[in-house]
């Protein structure tokens, strides 16, 4: 058997990482931080089928490794690995029950009606920075504060806790050496849900934390617990997606100016640039996990009962089996193939259309107040997040006039 690929912690060349995947095959072994052992799902048509494959389940109790007690609890992507009780976590009837209750609320119709509070952020935040300074951390303030803003005005969380829960995400979603640190941002994360769950409870009132917990489904109303983490992976996905298709849709249009001049022109619609960020730099480059309850053979390779899968979109969105042999390349003219960026099957991602308005309102309105933007440092020396499954940028600074 081939030796497991390590992945790269620090995400230093998630597009490299990507092509070495596919290349091994549809779906590969490889070695998380830790010594923890998975697999890799790296071609889209494999990823397809086995997104919607029942012997793959979300439920860590088929974990074989976990249950034996060789993972550790203080392991950095347990939060992500083994997260509560919600939608992420769940198959079948009690994964509808608890996801129907969040996609009534991001129905593309609902979605819609949200984007002039999304355009009237946008603007405030452009406002904002044409009265500030010409060079600027992009990510820091307007990828980040844009969606962060528009999520938590659903919620009805006060701006004064925006950061807090940014920082609390990015450590989350990142790789740290001190290994107890993953305990004590899961903890502050469970803290501050918890008392948003509290406060709802005691003092209801019109925002979607409230109608989550009003809401009656068809196995009854959410337990608390159950809340806390609908709202955990509401308040994740409805930022983090967001900040990072914005900061690597920039990137990649002040990186193939070529392609920024279609855009510009109207030869091409901000719909394609937002369709083609996705795949060629999916926000998500990991995502955890899926659990084998019998062998699974794909491709050439057996998948053992009991194993983790991750799903590789580093290499899934660049594969030429799908997009053609110019699947490296980022074009905005690309015939419109789908991807599997925002997931497939029933697990796919409830909040994708919020998502996709607000990239498709931020982009326009961010190039045309500033047409002279660009980077205020070499390509090559912008900095990487530090993490395996957000791809992201740890800033992206600018220069805007």
């Amino acid at each position: 058997m081939t030796a497991p690929i390590a992945l790269d912690p620090l995400a230093r060349d998630n597009a490299a990482e990507g092509a070495l995947l596919r290349a091994a095959g549809p779906a590969v072994a490889v070695e998380l931080p830790g010594g923890v052992a998975a697999w890799a799902v790296t071609q889209h048509a494999a990823a397809r089928d086995l997104l919607t494959d029942a012997r793959l389940v979300k439920d860590a109790a088929h974990w074989a490794a976990y249950q034996r007690g060789e993972v550790p609890k203080t392991w950095p992507l347990i939060g992500l690995a083994v997260p509560g009780p919600s939608m992420v976590t769940t198959d079948g009837a009690e994964h509808r029950r608890l996801r129907a209750l969040v996609a009534q609320a991001f129905t593309p119709r609902r979605v819609e009606l949200m984007r002039p509070r999304v355009e009237e952020i946008t603007h405030g935040l452009l406002d904002a920075l044409a009265a500030g300074e010409r060079v600027v951390d992009l990510k820091s303030v307007f990828a980040f504060p844009l969606p962060m803003t528009v999520i938590c005005s659903l919620l009805g969380v006060p701006e004064s806790d925006h950061g807090h829960l940014r920082d609390l995400y990015e450590r989350f979603f990142g790789i740290r050496p001190n290994p107890e640190g993953i305990q004590a941002t899961i903890a502050g994360l469970n803290a501050f849900v918890d008392g948003l769950v509290a406060q709802r409870r005691s003092v209801p009132g019109d925002d979607l934390a409230s109608v989550l917990l009003a809401a009656d489904t068809e196995g009854g109303a959410l337990s608390d617990a159950e809340a806390a983490a609908t709202l955990r992976v509401i308040i994740a996905a409805g930022h983090e997606t967001t900040v990072n298709l914005i900061g690597n849709a920039v990137r990649a249009l002040l990186a193939h100016p070529d392609q920024l001049e279609l855009v510009r022109s109207g030869k091409v619609g901000w719909d394609a640039v937002v369709e083609e960020s996705l795949r060629w730099t999916p926000p998500t480059s990991n995502f955890l996990f899926r659990f084998t309850t019998e062998d699974v053979a794909v491709g050439g390779a057996v998948i053992p009962a009991g194993e983790p899968v991750l799903i590789s979109y580093n290499a899934i969105g660049r594969d030429p089996a799908q997009h053609g042999v110019t699947a490296e390349l980022f074009d905005v003219t690309r015939d419109p193939v789908r991807h599997l960026s925002f997931g497939h099957g029933p697990h796919v991602c409830p909040g994708s259309p919020l998502a996709r308005l607000e990239a498709g309102v931020a982009l326009p309105a961010l190039f045309e107040r500033f047409p002279e933007l660009q980077l205020a440092v070499p390509d090559e020396e912008l900095r990487p997040s530090p993490s395996l499954v957000v791809n992201s940028l740890r800033e992206l600074p600018v220069r805007l006039y």
